[in-house]
């Protein structure tokens, strides 16, 4: 058997994209800590920068698994590009929640739903979701579950999910992923709306 670390990072996602899991571990281990570096001193904040380099990570993966990985430059460069994009993203996100003029006449920013007491419909409906979401969590594979569980519950990162697991961070990162998915079939299949909005 070959070492993968020896490997150039073109060659590491074609074995991936061939179905050699180990092939992303080792392009994981290799750009985590500098990717990770760059995420954190742009946005100030250890929990965010470790949401975006998940999030990252899964962009890779999936865009990878879809064949639509374009070899035209350095692995690390793209890696950097995708994080670069989802920086962006949160920041104008941010940017448009917290923009509200003052100055218009028709929009009083106090009067915002998230200021108000929760109306007992709120709470039916929010209990409603929760109950919602609960079913369909159990309708997955234990997997699956587990790592939702993990994830959003116990507030646990892609590599202490792995490491709990006994799995590599990429077979966490997927099981997410299809776990988002299944979930989102199963809500559209039973017409279950899963936010108030």
């Amino acid at each position: 058997m070959y070492e993968l670390y020896a490997l150039a990072d073109e060659a590491l996602v074609k074995l991936y994209s061939e179905g050699k899991n180990e092939a992303f571990d080792t392009l994981i281990e290799r750009h985590k800590d500098k990717l990770y570096a760059y995420i954190f001193h742009s946005v100030k904040d250890a929990d965010l920068a470790n949401d975006i380099f998940q999030e990252t990570f899964i962009k890779a993966i999936t865009t990878i698994n879809q064949g639509r990985y374009v070899e035209n430059g350095k692995f690390s460069a793209w890696i950097s590009r995708i994080a670069h994009n989802l920086i962006i993203d949160f920041f104008r996100q941010e940017k448009a929640e917290n923009l509200q003029s003052c100055d218009l006449d028709d929009v009083d920013i106090l009067n915002r739903k998230e200021l108000s007491e929760e109306t007992i419909e709120d709470s039916l409906i929010t209990r409603q979701i929760h109950a919602d979401i609960r079913r369909i969590v159990k309708a997955l594979p234990e997997s699956q579950q587990e790592v939702l569980v993990m994830r959003y519950y116990k507030n646990m990162s892609f590599k202490e999910i792995a490491d709990a697991t006994n799995v590599s961070i990429n077979t966490a990162l997927g099981r997410m992923r299809y776990a988002i998915l299944n979930m989102r079939r199963i809500a559209e299949e039973n017409n279950i709306a899963l936010t108030t909005l």
